[in-house]
């Protein structure tokens, strides 16, 4: 049950079930608050104008000086942005959390930070084959994670809310399954950078195979 606020009550449980369920509450506080410092940390990082001496032009050459700062931070929001609404995506699902969960949560929460960073490196310096593999290798890390989390949760429901079907959660799962191969298929690519950048849109593909290998797995 939820409160006015959106959280979940747990009215007539157990002890046990409100100390879990006041758990998820508390993972998805944690978790906000973690984007919410990235989302800060990348609004510092951008070139202040106001500090040194202005050796530019103009605001046009400032930005033309500065832009692969710029870069950076605008891809890092992005994927900020989109592992934000996956990870409230996930934990919006559930009823209830445990250490375990708990735990592999936190863990892509960490890989997250590992990956942003590597994007600002790979910006920062000049692209090479090792820092591409580094990129897919990070962002496989951050969806391993996540699945894993995910297919805990949904084993024996023992996670899941009475009123969300078995479907729903195989459907999620395939989706959360497909990213981590979506990361790691680039990574042979990464001497070639047209096929690398290409490999990305793989994501579809990956998809129709999750599902297809688990609907062969359940006929």
């Amino acid at each position: 049950m939820l409160n006015d606020q959106g959280q979940r009550t747990g009215d007539g449980a157990t002890l046990e079930q409100r100390r879990t369920i006041l758990q998820l509450n508390r993972l998805e506080t944690l978790t906000d608050v973690v984007y919410a410092i990235v989302i800060w940390r990348a609004f510092m990082i951008l070139p202040n104008p106001i500090e040194g001496d202005w050796s530019w032009g103009g605001v046009g050459a400032f930005f033309a000086a500065e832009w692969p700062a710029f870069l950076a931070v605008g891809i890092g929001l992005a994927f900020t942005v989109i592992y934000w609404l996956q990870s409230n995506a996930l934990l919006g699902q559930l009823e209830k959390t445990d250490g375990r969960h708990t735990l592999l949560v936190i863990l892509q929460l960490f890989f997250l930070l590992i990956f942003l960073r590597v994007i600002v490196m790979g910006v920062a310096f000049d692209p090479s084959p090792g820092m591409r593999a580094l990129e897919g290798i990070a962002a496989a890390m951050v969806g391993i994670s996540g699945a894993w989390g995910w297919v805990y949760a949904i084993k024996d429901r023992r996670l899941l809310p009475d009123d969300m079907s078995d479907d729903a959660a195989r459907s999620m799962s395939d989706r959360i399954t497909a990213e981590p191969a979506t990361a790691l298929f680039p990574v042979p690519f990464a001497f070639f950078p047209i096929l690398w950048e290409l490999s990305w849109f793989s994501y579809p593909m990956w998809i129709r195979l999750v599902r297809r290998r688990r609907e062969k797995k359940s006929s």
